[in-house]
This record gives structure tokens, C-alpha cells and sequence, in this order.
């Protein structure tokens, strides 16, 4: 009995236990599933967190663009590669989508990554990790490298469609638009690594956080091995891809500089070059290179370039006999150039000072005029003025020039440059160019004055910023007058006296002529200051410039060239820079269609607002005013003109007016480059310009219905290269009619 009552405790026992378990169990899980919560976790949270996969969504990177739309720099197509390392995400039986060999893929990864057997090793054997990225080395990868690495049939091995930055035009006024490099960085939100692209220098820094862009992100839920789970959510938040940038620079004249520059620089080999091209009734600023030069790409050459500073806004020189033109200005706008009274040229004694100024020949040209001694650019010339002008008045007007300020223009270290004002002999070598700094964008800025009636205009080059998210423009700008610091009357003056150092036969700038377009400039030589803080000396140790417009009639053009420390070999230290001055402004005023003889006197017409109307009705209108008229689409009602509505025209120039549908391609012999490009603009077309001056052939007939971007190859050619064709081609024609006057005709059984 008592063996029998013991028993039954111990069951009553055992079941109070296991009941009692059983609510505890039952209890807890109704709080857990009540409150989805336990030591103080968020239950539902940490499972969603599971399944939970995030996904960036890479924004692209703005363009940068010509005046003309065409790309200086945007991203391209690249790729980035992955491998899945983690083998529980294989299923058994089927085909391993992990490295199954990680030393063999190794191996065979390293023949086309620029990384060691050992980097790409240690990244696959990454402790703990279930996918693997290879860094720099594994991102920007072309669609080629792709390509060859796929046929090698890795397992684990895949690719990801990415992005990198890409400069079509190679070193193309790379330290104007600098360069964008990507690093890697961890995205704070997906706890993963990610490529970031950054500008490091010239627009691509200046302007980083608009070219940016906002990473977008794609949440969705997924099991272990990435397949979306069923019922799940998918969200997808957009990238915003970063605002486009339009730049005032014109792409064919900077090719022209590009092309000019690099011939100098290979013949002369110079220390260094700047030219800067700009439209002086704007401020815009069309051209702006410098070499030693990189190629933003590859940046392969930046390690040997001593100096990464933009040379015509961040660093300084002595503009030397340039800087007579503003004294010259100076002189005339205060009455006190008197260009017809004597004075003995070779050497002046500063006042107070035992200093001594000599011209640049050491011994002058006896007595001659003020006005024959700025044609052949005499500092003791310019020193004599000084006596008249005084130097707080000429300090006044270098002022009212811009010297010592900074220009605004978009760089993160632009120089102002020092003007000298201690004592008076610092400020007579001011007006002659020595002893102060100016950088060269200053100088095209003062220029401008003298080339726009006396109106300064503020240098420029972003035309407008675009949101291309939205197509909305966010930023446009507009010429900048900069005040008036002289009359229209001395502008003219000025004018007239520098285009006589070209033309008189004693004028320093004779080598800068050009045939058919009056040049008016000033040539100049400084001296450059070496690490000891004094002067070099020699031919082949100065800087050489010139400053200079053209047409002098209505200047259209500005064009600065410096070239430092050319190995001359017998020449003139003027030849390297004429050999770029007259190439970049002879051919960019012919690309601009600026017609030497019609540059004033040249009639035109003002046009009217077309849109709306017919082509039927406005084309005979507007050729009965003698202008040609280029139709785009398929000639019903008109959507767009250009020029614009109150546009005055050159009679024989020539109108486009737009319609709707598709364009017929039309004869392009004689159109110029400009013309080319409008109409490529206007009709979406992809129109490929060979040579420069005007259209002589193409490769796809005239009449042709274009209804794709099918690229249309347009042979150009200058008119020099025009007559010296037509010129070969009489004369082979004459030698084939000789030959056969020559040779008699032979019957068929003589041969």
C-alpha cells in the first residue's frame, strides 16, 4: 500500500511538473505573440531582417557638355564583378553558384584584373563572408573584359551592370574640366560597399555635389539564396541622377587650340603653355588649354606635371609688354597720350632711384614718336607717359581694369595676383609689365573693354545647369557687364594703335597677321623669376605672349597665348606664339562663319516670329530676302526656327525652320561647321564633320529620308585646301591628256 501511494504522488508530481510547464510555455508564447517582443528584441523586426535585401540603385553622374550639346564628359557603360563565396547557397545536385576553387579562380581572374593571384585570394577567403566584391580592380570592368572572363565559365562569377567616368575627347582642356575618380566608400543604409565618384579638380570638383546625384534603393524580400519570397514586398525608391552642366566652351575651337598647342609644343618644347579663347562681347569663354597637358582617363601623366594648378586663373605672371595696352588705355581716356611728341628712346633714369629702364634692344632708336615707341613696344616710352599720367591715376585705372581682384571665375583657388604700390619705380615697371603678377584671365578680362566699346565684360563658362531628372533648367547665366573703364572713344583708339603694331613695318606683332581678317594685339616678353627669387636671363628663359582680336572692325574673337621658356633655336621668341595665335583665330573665325569683308558694312534683315505658320507660306518670304532656308521634318507646320524671332541676320545667311516628322537629308556642299551642327541639333541626326572649313562630300546621298541616327560622315575642308585639290586635279587631268597625245592607240592585233 505504501509502495502503491508513493507511486501515485510521484504521477500526481510528474504531471503538476509537465502541466505546469505546459502554461509556462503556453504563457510565454501568448506574450510573445501578444507583444512580438522577448529580452527586449522587436521579434518581427529581427525575422524581417532575415529576408529583408536592399539593393542600390546607382544615380549617374550629370554630364558636362559644349555649347552645342556635344559631351565632354559623362558615364559610361562598365561593369562590376561579384563572387558568391558562401557554399550553402548551392543546393545539392544542381549546378554550384559559388567559387568552388577559389586558388584556380585565383588564378585565372588575375590574367584580366589589374590585381595579384594573392589580392584577388584573400578577398574570396574572406572569414564569415557570403559575397564578395574586389574593389577598385574589380569595378569599371569594359563589356570586352566582361566578356572574356564569362567564357571562362567560373562559378560564383557574376557581373553587375555599373558606371564609370569617361572623357571622350581625351586630354581635351583637362585642367579646365579636371577629372572625377571613384573610391570606395560604405552606404550607410545597406551596411555594404559601394563605388563613389568624386571630382578632384577643375568642374568636376568646383561643381561635385550637383554632378553627384542621389543613390536610389530597391527593398525587397528574399530567402536564403535571393528568390523573392511570395506575397512579399517590393519597393523601389528612384535615383536621381545628378544635373547636367552646359559649358560656354565651344568643342571645335578648343580642338583648334588642342591641335595648335600640341604642334608648338612638340617643335619648341616649352615649359609650359596657356591660350585662352573668348568672346569679347560676352565674356564667354570659348577655349581655355595649357600644357604640359593630362588625359582625365587614364591621368598617367599627372605624376610628371609639377605643377596641377589651372595656369590661366590659378597662378600668376608677369604679363610683361601686355600690360602696356591698359596703359596705353589709361593715358588716352585722361588726355595724357600725346602720340606724335618726341621723346629719346633706349634708356630712362627713375626718379629718386639709381634704376634704370632700357628697351628691349638695350640701345633704342634715337628720338622718335610716343606712337612709334608703343609699335615697337619701348618701356622707356611707357615710362616718359608715366611722368605725364602720374601713378595714382594709373593705379586707379589698373583698378578699374580688374587687375589685383579676382575674376569670379569657378574654381576653388583662383589667383588675384599682386600689384605693386610701395613706390613709385614699382609702379612705372608696372605699366611696362614687370614686377607685378596678373593671371591671363585677368588680362582677357581688361580686354574686353577695349575690344566692346569700353564696356568690360565678366568671364564666363557655364551657360546653364539642367536638371535632366525634370528637364528643368536650374541655372542659367548671362553676360556680366563689369562697368566701363574707358569711353568708346578711346576703345576705337586703342584699337586702331594696336592693329598698327601688326601692320607697320617697325611693329613688334608683323608675325601675327593674318590674310583676309585685321588682327590688332600686343606682343609681349617677361622675365620669370627662378626658386632664388631672381630673374633668369637668355632667348630661351623668357615668357612669351601676345593679347590680341580680330576682326579689328567688330572684334569677334580674343585670343591670349603664352609660351614659357620655348628652346627657340634661332627664331624669334614671337614665332611659337604666332604659329598658335594666327592657327586658333584663322580658323575659329572661319568656323564662326565671320565674314572679313561683310564684318560692319554687311547688310541684314531681322527676323520674325515663324512658329505656328506654314512652310509653305514663310519660305518664299524669307528667300525673297535672299536667305537660305533649311527644312526640317516634313515641311507642314513650323515648330521651331532658329535664329530666333528679332534676330538680325546677314542677308545670304541662312535660316532652319522645324517641323514635325522625319527629315530629309539635304546637300551640305558649302555649309560651314556651324550650319552643321545646327541643323544636327534641330533634326536629332548624327552628323560626323571631318576637317575644318566648309562641306565638300558626305557619304550618305542628298534626298535621303533619315528615320534613324545612322552616322553621316561630312568631308570638310578649308578653302586653301579646296584650290590646292582643284588645282592637283587639272594638273593630273592635263598629264592623262599628254599621255595620251603621247602614246598613240594600238589596234588589238598590234597588242
Amino acid at each position: 500500500m505504501k509502495q502503491q501511494f508513493v507511486s501515485k504522488w510521484g504521477a500526481f508530481a510528474l504531471l503538476v511538473f509537465f502541466a505546469g510547464l505546459s502554461l509556462l510555455f503556453i504563457g510565454r508564447f501568448f506574450i510573445i505573440q501578444s507583444s512580438g517582443q522577448t529580452h527586449g528584441e522587436d521579434l518581427v523586426l529581427k525575422a524581417a531582417a532575415q529576408y529583408e535585401r536592399q539593393y542600390i540603385l546607382d544615380a549617374k553622374r550629370g554630364e558636362i557638355l559644349d555649347r552645342n550639346g556635344r559631351v565632354i564628359a559623362e558615364d559610361t557603360q562598365s561593369f562590376r564583378l561579384v563572387a558568391t563565396v558562401d557554399e550553402s547557397l548551392s543546393q545539392v545536385g544542381r549546378k554550384p553558384i559559388h567559387v568552388v576553387d577559389p586558388e584556380e579562380t585565383a588564378k585565372v581572374l588575375a590574367k584580366y584584373l589589374n590585381a595579384t593571384e594573392e589580392q584577388i585570394l584573400e578577398r574570396l577567403l574572406k572569414p564569415g563572408a557570403k559575397q564578395v566584391e574586389f574593389g577598385s580592380y574589380g569595378r569599371g570592368l569594359t563589356y570586352e573584359t566582361m566578356a572574356l572572363i564569362k567564357e571562362e565559365e567560373l562559378p560564383g562569377i557574376f557581373f553587375y551592370s555599373d558606371s564609370k567616368r569617361y572623357y571622350p575627347n581625351g586630354s581635351f582642356a583637362s585642367f579646365l574640366i579636371g577629372y572625377a575618380k571613384s573610391d570606395e566608400v560604405k552606404d550607410e543604409r545597406t551596411d555594404t560597399y559601394k563605388m563613389q565618384t568624386t571630382g578632384q579638380m577643375g568642374v568636376e570638383a568646383y561643381y561635385d555635389d550637383i554632378l553627384e546625384g542621389t543613390d536610389g534603393y530597391e527593398n525587397y524580400q528574399a530567402d536564403r539564396r535571393g528568390y523573392l519570397l511570395p506575397g512579399s514586398t517590393h519597393f523601389i525608391t528612384e535615383a536621381k541622377d545628378g544635373y547636367n552642366i552646359k559649358l560656354t566652351l565651344d568643342k571645335t575651337i578648343e580642338n583648334f587650340v588642342d591641335d595648335a598647342m600640341t604642334r608648338v609644343y612638340d617643335k619648341y618644347d616649352p615649359q609650359e603653355m596657356v591660350v585662352v579663347v573668348a568672346d569679347p562681347n560676352t565674356g564667354e569663354i570659348l577655349a581655355m588649354s595649357q600644357r604640359p597637358t593630362f588625359d582625365p582617363n587614364t591621368r598617367a601623366e599627372l605624376p610628371k606635371i609639377s605643377s596641377w594648378l589651372n595656369q590661366a586663373t590659378e597662378d600668376t605672371i608677369e604679363p610683361g609688354s601686355t600690360m602696356k595696352i591698359f596703359t596705353l588705355a589709361a593715358a588716352i581716356e585722361t588726355n595724357n597720350w600725346l602720340p606724335n611728341a618726341q621723346y629719346k628712346s633706349g634708356q630712362y633714369k627713375m626718379p629718386n632711384s639709381m634704376r634704370i629702364v632700357r628697351d628691349h634692344n638695350q640701345v633704342g632708336w634715337g628720338t622718335i614718336s610716343f606712337l612709334e615707341g608703343f609699335q615697337r613696344s619701348s618701356n622707356v616710352a611707357i615710362a616718359y607717359m608715366m611722368e605725364r599720367l602720374g601713378t595714382a591715376t594709373f593705379l586707379e585705372y589698373v583698378e578699374k581694369f580688374g587687375f589685383g581682384q579676382k575674376t569670379g571665375f569657378i574654381t576653388k583657388q583662383e589667383a588675384s595676383g599682386v600689384i605693386l604700390k610701395n613706390n613709385p619705380q614699382d609702379i612705372i615697371s608696372t605699366a611696362f609689365g614687370q614686377g607685378s603678377t596678373v593671371t591671363p584671365l585677368q588680362l582677357v578680362q581688361a580686354m574686353t573693354a577695349i575690344a566692346n566699346e569700353g564696356v568690360m565684360m565678366k568671364p564666363y563658362i557655364v551657360d546653364e545647369i539642367v536638371d535632366p531628372n525634370t528637364g528643368k533648367v536650374v541655372e542659367a547665366n548671362e553676360p556680366t557687364q563689369l562697368g566701363t573703364p574707358i569711353s568708346a572713344e578711346t576703345a576705337q583708339q586703342v584699337k586702331d594703335i594696336l592693329a598698327s603694331t601688326v601692320t607697320v613695318a617697325h611693329g613688334t606683332a608683323k608675325q601675327f597677321a593674318i590674310d583676309n581678317y585685321s588682327v590688332a594685339g600686343k606682343t609681349g616678353t617677361a622675365q620669370i623669376v627662378n626658386e632664388n627669387g631672381t630673374y633668369d636671363w637668355g632667348s630661351d628663359e623668357f615668357l612669351y605672349s601676345f593679347l590680341g582680336m580680330a576682326p579689328v572692325e567688330d572684334p569677334q574673337l580674343i585670343v591670349y597665348v603664352a609660351v614659357q621658356k620655348p628652346k627657340l633655336e634661332g627664331v624669334a621668341g614671337s614665332t611659337p606664339v604666332a604659329e598658335v595665335f594666327t592657327s586658333v583665330m584663322e580658323n575659329s573665325l572661319k568656323y564662326l562663319n565671320i565674314d572679313p569683308a561683310n564684318t560692319v558694312t554687311a547688310e541684314t534683315t531681322k527676323l520674325e516670329q515663324y512658329v505656328g505658320q506654314t512652310v509653305a507660306a514663310v519660305q518664299p518670304q524669307l528667300e525673297s530676302l535672299g536667305l537660305d532656308v533649311s527644312i526640317i521634318g516634313e515641311g507642314g507646320t513650323i515648330t521651331a526656327q532658329y535664329p530666333a524671332a528679332e534676330t538680325a541676320i546677314v542677308l545670304g545667311d541662312r535660316v532652319f525652320l522645324q517641323t514635325d516628322g522625319p527629315t530629309v537629308l539635304p546637300d551640305f556642299t558649302n555649309w560651314s561647321l556651324r550650319h552643321i551642327l545646327t541643323f544636327e541639333q534641330l533634326a536629332n541626326l548624327n552628323l560626323v564633320p571631318v576637317g575644318e572649313g566648309y562641306a565638300v562630300s558626305q557619304n550618305v546621298e542628298p534626298g535621303t529620308l533619315m528615320t534613324s541616327r545612322t552616322p553621316v560622315d561630312i568631308l570638310l575642308q578649308t578653302p586653301q585646301e579646296q584650290y590646292m585639290n582643284s588645282e592637283a586635279s587639272t594638273e593630273q587631268a592635263t598629264d592623262e591628256e599628254t599621255q595620251q597625245v603621247a602614246e598613240p592607240e594600238t589596234s588589238d592585233e598590234q597588242q
